[in-house]
């Protein structure tokens, strides 16, 4: 019932190929608690396959005294369906709050079995969000190119001025013409990376094999900034190519990953980042100006185990200036999020002590839809961009 058993050409029963088509984890509980089957957004949701599901009883994988296990004794008492709205589902193993709609049903055909639909209120959330950082970007644009107008000729004659000055000035006020000029400059440089933001010309996209971008973005760590850092790697060997710039995919990940490395840095032996690359079917995203629907199944995470983000910034992370460094500018993620909306995906952060994971989401390449169809491994390894700013 698996992806990996489909990639690897089972063709599954009706009945399994429409309950995997559901973008919703379903359960099928018996008259005992234990779960019968759970389709695939189901493994997803408990990350767990639907074997290790099999041998679980529902009470076990749900918060203690969870308001789903008296939902469902009452479904089978009164013999039909009833819906539940907002139930936190999050356990210590799946991360912090998992809120959900619950839809519970009576299977009449079996009695005393129920099925459970659960419908993930953070996938509405996480479109609003990412809509958010979207026009937040938008509104960097905009005021990037202002900037680049208004400040930087100004700045020109400031620090022109102050070196006429310092050509005649004592060796005291030399210091603070130096001061001119070097805060003139560090504001040029940051008017500069601010720019990036202003570049909206279409970039070129195609095959990528996301293993070759983690491997080469790792190596760069490893010889660096993480240098003392464990890496942990979970890679789907099935995963097809996805849909994207190498050079951008690399700056993305670089990001996130030296993002990460600073938040365990005081852990020393204990600092670990982990990899992973995942199928998630069942995502998918209206983008504005397109009728249809884009398919985002594939998934690439970047976790850490520092201290978390502080919950009051989580909201509003990959918003510009928004920042927990004390010498951070607050531009890398927001450049991050820039660059995967431009890719039409989605980013996204769930937080809390020991387990901070960022998580992308982006489409696969598909050859029957793109004029030149390359396999993925036939991509060459390109140099990467210095990484920028984050957190």
């Amino acid at each position: 019932m698996t992806h990996a058993a489909e990639y690897r050409g089972q063709i599954p029963s009706d009945g399994e190929a429409i309950l995997n088509a559901l973008p919703n984890p379903v359960l099928l509980v018996a008259p005992d608690g234990k779960i019968v089957d759970a389709n695939i957004a189901a493994e997803s949701f408990f990350e767990n396959s639907t074997q290790f599901l099999r041998r679980q009883s529902l009470k076990e994988l749900v918060p203690f005294g969870s308001p789903l296990l008296a939902l469902i004794e009452q479904v089978r008492n009164a013999g039909s369906p009833v819906n539940e709205y907002k139930v936190d589902l999050g356990t210590p193993r799946m991360g912090g709050d998992r809120l959900v709609d619950l839809h519970v049903a009576p299977l009449a055909e079996r009695p005393g079995h129920i099925v459970v639909m659960l419908q993930e209120r953070t996938i509405a959330d996480k479109m609003d969000r990412q809509l958010t950082h979207r026009s937040a970007a938008r509104s960097v644009i905009a005021l990037a190119a202002m900037l680049a107008h208004e400040i930087k000729n100004p700045l020109s004659g400031i620090r022109g001025a102050a070196q006429l000055l310092e050509q005649q000035a004592s060796s005291e006020d030399r210091l603070l013409t130096r001061l001119i000029c070097d805060e003139a400059d560090r504001i040029v440089t940051l008017v500069d990376r601010m720019e990036v933001f202003g570049d909206d010309r279409p970039v070129a996209r195609g095959p990528v094999n996301i293993h070759s971008v983690l491997d080469h973005v790792k190596r760069l760590a490893q010889s660096g900034f993480a240098r003392n850092v464990r890496f942990v790697e979970d890679y789907d060997p099935s995963l097809p190519p996805v849909l994207a710039n190498q050079d951008q995919l690399i700056q993305v990940f670089l990001n996130l990953v030296k993002n990460a490395a600073e938040a365990v840095v005081d852990l020393g032996a204990d600092a670990e980042i982990q990899l992973t690359t995942a199928f998630r079917p069942g995502v998918r995203l209206s983008v504005p100006g397109k009728k249809s629907r884009v398919s985002l199944p594939l998934e690439f995470c970047v976790k850490d185990n520092g201290p978390g983000v502080p919950e009051d910034l989580l909201p509003n992370l990959f918003d510009p200036f928004v920042t927990t460094k004390p010498t951070g500018s607050g531009l890398g993620l927001a450049l991050v999020a820039k660059i995967v909306g431009d890719h039409g995906g989605i980013i996204e952060c769930e937080s809390q002590p020991r387990k901070t994971t960022f998580r992308v989401l982006l489409p696969m390449y598909s050859a029957s839809k793109h004029a030149e169809p390359s396999h993925r491994d036939d991509v060459p390894g390109t140099p990467s961009p210095a990484p920028q700013d984050a957190k």
